[in-house]
Parts: structure tokens; sequence; C-alpha cells
């Protein structure tokens, strides 16, 4: 059994365990992976980076949308959805998603997820924006999130799922036929799985979340380092539509050096009627798009922007002061106690707010199956790229496309296992592979990634700016690189340095696409290329990692999107 690819620096395992399906992640996509799997049969290990309820789902305020309310249809989310994607929906993908979304929703209430409901005992639905009719159910007023991380964790432990926590994924094994195998993995104080280790299993499903943790200012938790991403792409597996980081228009301004996770302003606020403001109190949304403030959150970040720019100022405000304490107190509780912890009280005063990075609408180029171009690797949640969310993600969708994604990659996996007797499998015994290594980083360069791409491919983006960052990530690989390829060194192994070498592979590629693509579509924003443009760039960006550690970037037609069918040869080499 051997690594594919470029492997990262590591020690050999120690240690390994054998098991059908390997989910990496305890998120809604990962638990729910995991839960059907297992009800299918199947042993399954759960391997999470921190503990199982630290992942971004408990973090997600606004609530999960699907077609739950009386006279919404799926077709009426679909059609939100297809807008919000400004052009670069796969429809296909988008369909599976709305129709198989509802039922999806209920059986997570059946596990164990409670929403708020009505006085009737109806689910509670709000608005976001980009939805034309109320459909997100929400927990805990703004606590939807962490409801869901409950309940499945829940259910993870009652059932008896083994898991490794405090875990960071490191690469992808394969057999000799090219299969995946399993993953070897770093463990941080679990007794006898200790040190670097290794889980064999034929199908392993990456549900690792995001990789907001790339820029200064986001809404991830410091666990979102984009670590599968990184580990698909050294496995030799297709990524597409980096360049398309979703902005949150409205998270709590901290001030212009504040690094990190920043506290976000739900969607929802402003689903429930608060309004954008400038310094004068004067509502600038209102005429720039039929939904003002609930416009897609593309069209929102990009009016914060511009009147920031327009008044040379730092942050606009959210005034929902007409809510009153009994709302605030009662709708979004988690909100307002986050404010008033950083010193503001948005009963009584506006909350400054600024966009900051939030939601990667790209990643593991996946099929309708969860399926990626390594076979047996799945991918589902935030780390992948089904083509649902294209330009830009539609505010709540990410929960459910969890929940559908992972249900159909559970099933795939069971009748894969079926169909090829692997069930009864027992992995080869691990043998330390030979493979090309990629230089790590030391710790410190996490910094210097996260203010280059900051600075130059943060929500606003030019020729010049992406040119600068990179020629800055360019030095940094160079310089690790170098120093590996002509004396064998290279920082010392860690976590650490291995969340930052996994953030400058994808910072590398997110930069790469967000050059090629010469326009402004939904979350990219050219200022050197203002306009849409259909005629060229109604295309996806697809990259891969070449053995000598340079990306090999193609097109491909939206068309044409899904792995499984054919796309056009690399026209471009960096």
């Amino acid at each position: 059994m051997t690594s594919t690819g470029i492997r990262l620096h590591a020690p050999a395992p120690g240690w390994n365990i054998a098991a059908d399906v390997v989910v990496v992640g305890s998120g809604v996509a990962g638990l729910t992976t995991a839960l059907r799997c297992e009800a299918a049969g199947l042993r399954t290990v759960v391997v999470t980076k921190a503990r199982l309820d630290d992942g971004s789902t408990r973090w997600a305020q606004g609530g999960i949308a699907a077609a739950l309310g009386e006279g919404d249809t799926p077709e009426q989310h679909l059609d939100d959805t297809l807008v919000a994607g400004a052009g670069l929906c796969d429809e296909e993908a988008v369909r599976i998603l709305v129709t198989e979304g509802p039922d999806a929703v209920r059986r997570l209430i059946a596990t164990g997820a409670h929403f708020d409901e009505s006085e009737a005992g109806d689910l509670e639905l709000t608005r976001e924006g980009g939805h034309h009719r109320r459909r997100i159910a929400h927990a805990g007023g703004d606590a939807t999130g962490a409801e869901i991380s409950r309940a499945l964790v829940e259910a993870v432990r009652a059932r008896g799922l083994r898991t490794i926590e405090n875990a960071l994924v490191l690469d992808l094994l394969t057999d000799a036929d090219g299969r995946t195998a399993g993953v070897t993995l770093h463990v941080m104080g679990e007794g006898q799985h200790d040190g670097v280790g290794a889980v064999h299993a034929p199908a392993v499903v990456l549900a690792t979340g995001g990789m907001g943790q790339v820029f200064s200012a986001t809404t991830n938790p410091s666990v979102s380092t984009g670590d599968g991403v990184a580990l698909a792409l050294r496995a030799g597996a297709e990524v597409s539509d980096l360049e398309f980081v979703q902005f949150h228009p409205t998270v709590l301004f901290l001030g212009p050096d504040a690094e990190g996770q920043q506290p976000l302003v739900s969607e929802a606020v402003r689903g429930e009627g608060a309004h954008l403001v400038d310094a004068d109190g004067v509502r600038f949304m209102a005429g720039r798009h039929e939904l003002a403030e609930l416009a897609p959150r593309d069209i929102v970040a990009k009016g914060i922007m511009r009147r920031m720019q327009e008044q040379d100022a730092e942050h606009m405000f959210l005034d929902a002061r007409h809510f009153g304490a009994d709302m605030w107190e009662n709708r979004f509780p988690t909100i307002l106690a986050a404010c008033r912890a950083h010193g503001i009280d948005p009963v009584h005063e506006p909350i400054p707010i600024a966009p900051a990075a939030h939601y990667a609408s790209g990643g593991v180029r996946t099929d309708d199956h969860g399926r990626t171009t390594v076979p047996g690797l799945y991918a589902c949640g935030e780390v992948a790229c089904t083509g649902v969310h294209g330009a830009n993600r539609l505010a709540s969708n990410s929960l459910l496309e969890g929940l559908v994604y992972a249900e159909r990659i559970a099933a795939d996996i069971g009748a894969s296992q079926v169909a090829n007797g692997l069930h009864a499998r027992v992995p080869a015994p691990f043998e330390h592979p030979e493979k090309p290594a990629h230089p790590l980083l030391a710790p410190e360069a996490r910094f210097a990634i996260q203010r280059t791409m900051s600075r130059g491919a943060g929500v606003l983006r030019s020729a010049g700016s992406l040119a600068t960052a990179a020629d800055a990530l360019q030095r940094l690989h160079s310089d690790a690189r170098d120093a590996l390829d002509e004396n064998g060194k290279t920082a010392e192994p860690g976590v650490d340095t291995w969340e930052a070498t996994n953030l400058l592979c994808v910072a590398r590629v997110l930069v790469a696409a967000a050059r090629l693509r010469q326009e402004t579509r939904g979350c990219h924003w050219r200022e050197d290329h203002a306009e849409r443009d259909d005629t060229a760039w109604r295309r996806h960006i697809v990259v891969r990692l070449n053995p000598d550690r340079t990306l090999a970037v193609h097109t491909t037609d939206t068309a044409d999107f899904p792995p499984t069918r054919q796309y056009r040869q690399p026209h471009q080499e960096q």
C-alpha cells in the first residue's frame, strides 16, 4: 500500500487500524455520512481535527434552507440558487439539492435536531439574502449550527461509532491499483493512537470544511486551514472554482488590524428587517437591487465596499435598534452576546460591520454522488465543489448541501462495497512511501500568507494586486522547495508547519484561478474587469498539482462540469 502523488514530510506511521470507510471531519457533512454508513453496516471511523463539535457547523447562525413552507416549491428554491450562482451552477446538482433537501431536513429532525416552531407547532421559517420566500429553518434563534452539531454528535456517540479526535489528516493512501486505501494522520493526546498513524479503508470521505484561515479576517474557526483541498491536490485530484470565496457582508468590525476568527452577524438579522446604513444613517442598498439588504451576498458585500470607498471609511453599520430588547434577546441571543462582549449594544446602537472571508464556493471537484477524480475518494460539504454554488453560494444552502450529498455518498459507498466485495477486505500492511515530498513552511509563514491574501486576493482584486500576491506566495514556495531540493532541509514536521504548508497550497491555487478569470462574477470581483463576461468566462477553472509541484490549470464549459464527463485539455501551466 502506497501514497499517491506528493506527500507531506512526516514520520512513518507508528500505528494503524482498519475500517470500511474513514470520514475526515465532524460537521454536518461528515457526521451525516458516518451515521448513514454505519446504518448500512459499514465499519466506519470518524477522524476530526479537534473535538467532535469543534468544526464550522456549530458556528452557523442563520439556518438551513429548504422548501418546507406553505406555497414554497423546490423549483422556486432552484431558481433562487441559480440566480445567486451567477451562471456557473450545475443545474442538475442544484435540482438534486432542492428536491431531496426537504426530506433530508426531516430525517435530521428525526435524528434529534430541534428547530424553532410557531405557537401552532409548525416550523418557524425566515428569509435571508437571495431568497424570495421564507424557507430558512432555524434553531435557538440564531444557534442553528450548534443545535445540528449537538444532535449529530449525540447520535454518533449513542451508536458507538469509532472516533479519533484531535487528529490532523496528512495524506491519502492508495493500493497497487491506484484506488484509495486510507489516510495517514497525526493524533495529539489520544493514548494508544498518538503521533502519526494510518487508518486503512477502501473509501475515504473528505468533509474537512473550508479554508477561511487563508485570509487574515474570517468567520471560520482556526481549524479551517484547507487541509482537505491540499490533501486532495497532493493525491492527484482536481479542484475547481477556488477563486470564488464568499465574503460575508456583515461581520462585526473589530478594528483594521484584527486577525483570525471574527464574530458573524447573521444574514437572518437583515432577513428580519435590519438596515445597512453609513455613518450618516443613510440606507445605501436601497435602489441598488430589488431586494436591497436582502440581495445575494456578493452584491451586498460589493455595495458595502463601494460605500466604504466613497466615504473613505473602514466599516459601515447594521441598524436593528427598532427590533427592541425582547426580539434581540429571544431571536438573536448569540449575536447579542457577541456584540456586547465587544462593547457594542445593538439594542441601542448600530453595529459596525465589514465583509470578511466566509465560505469557499469551490473545492475538490465531485460528481453528483460526491466522487472525486481519484477512485474511492469522496468529498462533501465546504471542502467539495459539487456545482451547487456556482460563483456565489445562496444563503443557508451549505448545511442543506452537507445533508443531501452526505446521504448520496453513503449510499454510493454502500453500493460499491457490496458490488466490489470490499466489505470483507483487509487492507495490505502499510509501507512507508518513497514519493516526492512537499516542502514544509515554518509556522510563521501562516501570517505572511494571510496578509498577502487579504491585501491582494480579498474582496477587491485586480491584475496588479493578484500579481503581487502571486509573487509573494511563489517566493515562500520557492524558498522552501529550493532548501528541500538542494540540501534536504525543511521545517520541522508538526501541526503548525503542516497547516502553514496546506494554506500555501490552497492560496497558490486560489490566486492562479483569480488571475486567470478576467471578469467580475459572483463573489469574484476584478476591479480591472468590472463586468461579467458570459462569452469568454461562463466556464469553470479546474486545477491539479503536478508531480514537480507546479500547477496545471484547465478550463471546462459549464455543461462539462462533473468529472465523469470529458473536459478540455490543459491550456496553461504555472
